[in-house]
């Protein structure tokens, strides 16, 4: 079909959009200004227009050339990052992008160049390409650290048929139902030995409680108590130092990590610079505590097997199980528990937040831990809004494995797309009235007798399952999943079981990026005992 015959297709309407988008590629391509797609309006009203051009995906697929972009030259980008502090806003900066360039954009900073998408339906197309062997984002300044030091990699670093070998010895003991209920009274002990610290401070109903205290002590010795079989010791009047060093060091290591993954680490480290210093050094005291928690796991099972006990009928964590199993190396099971120690440091520390406008919520979610153990909608829907709101990581990524099409644009494989989930939980075009704090909205019982679930995505049913994506998708989802889901339920629990909470501001958090999404000024929590 010939460029005019298709145009006799189209509204005037419609033939204007190509046009001037036509002329708009030209002029903002040669000048490297962020390119706006034809057929996008600036702001929300962009994302209604989507439908028409999704309509149209089997006439006319655009070229990948054409997907609307940030500016052509990553290394410019990045001086812009550096320039409006964007490192620390990226999350932020993503939503205000989606909503001036519509759905899908491109962006290039520095090394790195990725495709952003934000509907559900795009995310579930995207990941029908992911192949046998998914493949995300590699932190290269971990790799680097890894390889420079002579360490082995985790699961977190690999790709192929190693990492699907790792990774399925690795869900026998994290994620499959069998290893949930073996670690579920561990969590279940730490949670309620939490609330007993609490409530031994004599202040508690006068003094407010940092909330980055409150979630850090309790994440770690969750973490610890199940991977190595051992409390952390941050829950005495005088916390462990060693313990204390390693929360420091995990915190420099997130904040040093995000500058990195834009430039060239290898040339940094060989120069000696001051950001890779800062970042090797606080993987090296991470693999140093992991080395000193495994030696002591070790012997403790070995002085178990010398008295002819297997483990002395308690749960030895996911370190016993892969000693006593033998199918990982030592230096495999070091990699992948300091890995997974590492990740779930942060786990629970944006837990109160959404509550500070949501407190009658938290009435609803109360039950006996039973309950919580065999999995509470209320309680289970409350995770998923805070999680919507505030998600701890902000991208799922993907390379796919074969051209697909996303928004009407050819993607070709081998292409780092990123489902971006903290715009997508506060779109509109997701869901309705997205900044009200409501867990019922994930609850199955509001599905209306259409199947159309009530207040949810406006992309169909299929799409449904991609809103919810904090712990990622499929067989590459976050490996420590199940621990951190039953650590935040158990938690949240206990936490209603025994106090009123109040918060000391009744507005919106506002976060900063580091990796990981954090509040820029924590709020202050007061514990009041029921």
């Amino acid at each position: 079909m010939c460029l005019f015959q298709l145009h006799l297709q189209l509204s005037v309407s419609e033939l204007r959009i190509i046009y001037f988008n036509k002329i708009f590629h030209v002029i903002l391509g040669l000048c490297g200004s962020p390119q706006r797609c034809g057929g996008w309006a600036v702001g929300q009203a962009a994302c209604k227009e989507s439908v028409g051009l999704r309509i149209k995906r089997n006439r006319h697929i655009r070229s990948f050339e054409e997907i609307p972009h940030t500016g052509r030259n990553g290394w410019v980008n990045l001086f812009t990052y550096w320039r409006k502090d964007r490192f620390r806003n990226l999350h932020t900066h993503m939503e205000k992008t989606f909503q001036e360039l519509g759905p899908i954009y491109r962006e290039r900073v520095g090394t790195q160049n990725s495709v952003h998408i934000l509907l559900p339906a795009d995310i579930s197309e995207l990941f029908r390409s992911e192949g046998m062997y998914p493949e995300r984002m590699t932190f290269q300044a971990w790799a680097t650290h890894r390889e420079i030091r002579q360490l082995r990699k985790g699961i977190f670093l690999k790709n192929g048929e190693e990492w699907r070998a790792d990774r399925l010895l690795l869900n026998k003991e994290v994620m499959m139902t069998s290893a949930v209920r073996r670690f579920l009274p561990q969590l279940n002990e730490v949670a309620k030995d939490f609330c007993q610290m609490l409530s031994g401070r004599r202040s508690l109903t006068m003094d407010p409680y940092p909330l980055p205290l409150t979630s850090l002590c309790h994440s770690s010795t969750a973490s610890c108590h199940v991977l190595y079989g051992e409390r952390i010791g941050l829950f005495s009047s005088s916390p462990s130092l060693e313990a204390l060093k390693f929360i420091s060091a995990v915190e420099r290591m997130l904040s040093t990590t995000l500058p990195l993954l834009f430039l060239p680490t290898r040339l940094l480290a060989k120069i000696g610079a001051p950001q890779w210093t800062r970042h090797a050094k606080a993987w090296d005291h991470i693999f140093s505590h992991a080395e000193t928690s495994i030696q002591r796991g070790y012997q403790r099972l070995s002085s178990l097997k010398a008295e002819g006990v297997s483990d002395g009928g308690q749960y030895p964590g996911v370190l016993g199980q892969l000693l006593y199993k033998g199918q990982l190396s030592l230096d495999l099971i070091k990699a992948n528990l300091t890995e997974l120690m590492a990740g779930g440091v942060d786990t629970v520390f944006l837990y109160i937040i959404p509550h500070a406008t949501g407190e009658d919520s938290w009435a609803k979610a109360e039950g006996d831990p039973q309950r919580a153990l065999q999995g509470a909608p209320l309680l289970k829907g409350t995770i998923k809004e805070i999680l919507r709101l505030y998600p701890v990581g902000i991208t799922v990524q993907r390379y796919p494995i074969k051209d697909t099409v996303l928004q009407n644009y050819h993607i070709p494989a081998g292409t780092a797309v990123q489902a971006c989930l903290y715009p997508m939980g506060r779109s509109p075009e997701v869901f309705p009235d997205p900044l009200r704090f409501d867990p019922n909205r994930w609850l199955s019982s509001r599905e209306d007798a259409s199947g159309e679930r009530k207040g949810g995505v406006t992309d169909g049913t299929e799409a449904a399952g991609f809103r919810s994506l904090a712990f990622g998708f499929g067989s590459r989802q976050c490996v420590g999943r199940r621990i951190a889901e039953n650590e935040m339920q158990l938690f949240l629990m206990h936490i209603l079981l025994n106090f009123r909470l109040s918060v000391s501001c009744s507005e919106d958090v506002e976060t900063t990026y580091a990796l990981i999404l954090q509040p820029r000024v924590p709020p202050m929590i007061t514990f009041h005992k029921l």
